[in-house]
């Protein structure tokens, strides 16, 4: 057929033309219509398994911009290079869907793509209490995921929201509630593990995995290679410790023998926000005692755990979505003040420490019953100790020790049984 055609015909030849156009127009308009729609939040959405992504996503502050400006590198070969990659979602999809979907460290948002509508010559942020050197963090190379990565969906993935069995319950009615502004904005504790790994001349931030959500598939290899329960409680306590003593360096004007490279004091990032007065009094440390019970919701707008560590607990959904609602008044109660003191870390900082009072161990064993008559002195012992052990498969007590009082008092004391 191709033989008898007259190429030498000018209208032959204009055929030919008309029709290569038309055919590249249905070839690449079609193409861009596909990158198009798979580019749109929409189109994310129409996943179920996304749920819990796009419902942060359409409340977060990033609404207005889709999410590849975010998730895909700029440019038409990385735009095409995904698009190949992202075949492999397709298969999980019809195959079967991931308990969790977690953010690999391939996929880590870039500074590339922030610096698209963020400049990095910002010094003081909006609130204009904080002043962070934008441009001197993005030349040393730390990724800004490293301080802002809740900052559309959350940390939704690390705080184990986003499981299979969890993703019915992310609506638009839930949202504000699982969402949560201190996980959208930067953590302290984020700044405060970053700081004392430079001071130990690391950079942490070298590491991908240091800035993205741990995979679950290997957390899972390494919670059962733990099988021993005293191994388990080893690492819980040198967790718990590292906690402690990065706390104790944030707030004291550490100054490590003068070889400090990043200062952790309050003034250095904060313009507004201060020690408050009655801090600085030399009596503070053993008289904070009635300020707290008084005063605890204002504490812990500085003194909460989620803001002095880095490492973001898991939480169950529906204890969150049963949550009353935000912004209730404190009521000044010594015993919420007494549960804080045995449950927070930072807290724990002292109150986890040994008193003075019980002397040496075989002294204290035999003459510690004075001190604990009244139910007053009782509530103090509980700071510290739980009366019974927790039973297996439930959870610890509450107490940051394991030493408990049925430990001698097998058959129980008067008043035992009040708490």
């Amino acid at each position: 057929m191709w033989r008898n055609i007259d190429w030498k015909n000018p209208v032959t030849r204009w055929k030919l033309l008309f029709a290569s156009l038309v055919g590249c127009i249905v070839v690449f308009g079609g193409g861009y219509g596909v990158l198009s729609i798979t580019n749109s939040p929409s189109f994310c959405s129409s996943c179920h398994e996304m749920a819990p992504e796009y419902t942060t996503y359409t409340a977060s502050a990033h609404n207005q911009i889709s999410c590849v400006q975010c998730h895909i590198k700029p440019g038409v070969t990385n735009m095409l290079t995904h698009k190949v990659k992202s075949m492999k979602e397709v298969y999980y999809h019809v195959t079967g869907v991931p308990k969790q979907i977690v953010q690999t460290e391939e996929e880590a948002v870039s500074n590339e793509n922030c610096l698209q509508c963020h400049s990095k010559n910002r010094l003081v942020t909006a609130s204009g209490d904080l002043k962070v050197n934008h441009k001197g963090h993005i030349e040393k190379g730390i990724p800004c995921i490293t301080c802002h990565a809740g900052v559309v969906h959350a940390k939704v993935a690390a705080r184990g929201l986003n499981t299979e069995e969890n993703r019915g319950e992310w609506t638009e009615k839930n949202a504000q509630k699982l969402i949560e502004e201190k996980y959208v904005r930067p953590n302290m504790g984020s700044c405060i593990d970053c700081h004392e790994k430079v001071n130990k001349g690391e950079k942490p931030w070298k590491d991908v995995a240091y800035n993205v959500p741990p995979n679950p598939e290997e957390l899972e290899k390494k919670s059962f290679a733990k099988t021993e329960e005293k191994t388990a409680g080893n690492e819980e306590l040198k967790n718990k410790k590292a906690t402690q003593e990065i706390i104790l360096e944030a707030i004291s004007a550490q100054t490590n023998k003068g070889n400090v490279k990043v200062s952790m004091a309050c003034s250095t990032c904060h313009k507004e926000i201060s020690t408050p007065k009655n801090h600085r009094t030399a009596t503070w440390n053993v008289n904070h005692g009635d300020a707290a019970v008084n005063q605890l919701d204002q504490c812990f707008s500085c003194h909460q755990d989620s803001k002095w560590t880095k490492a973001i607990p898991k939480q169950d959904i529906i204890t969150l979505l049963k949550l009353g609602p935000k912004g209730k008044k404190y009521v000044p109660s010594l015993t919420k003040a007494k549960e804080e003191a045995r449950n927070s870390a930072f807290c724990n900082t002292c109150h986890a420490q040994r008193p003075a009072k019980h002397f040496t161990s075989d002294q204290w064993l035999t003459g510690h019953a004075p001190y604990a008559k009244t139910a007053d002195q009782k509530a103090e012992c509980y700071v510290c100790h739980d009366i019974k052990k927790a039973k297996d498969g439930q959870k610890e007590g509450k107490a940051p020790t394991d030493v408990y009082c049925q430990n001698c008092h097998r058959t129980g004391f008067k008043g035992g049984d009040k708490n």
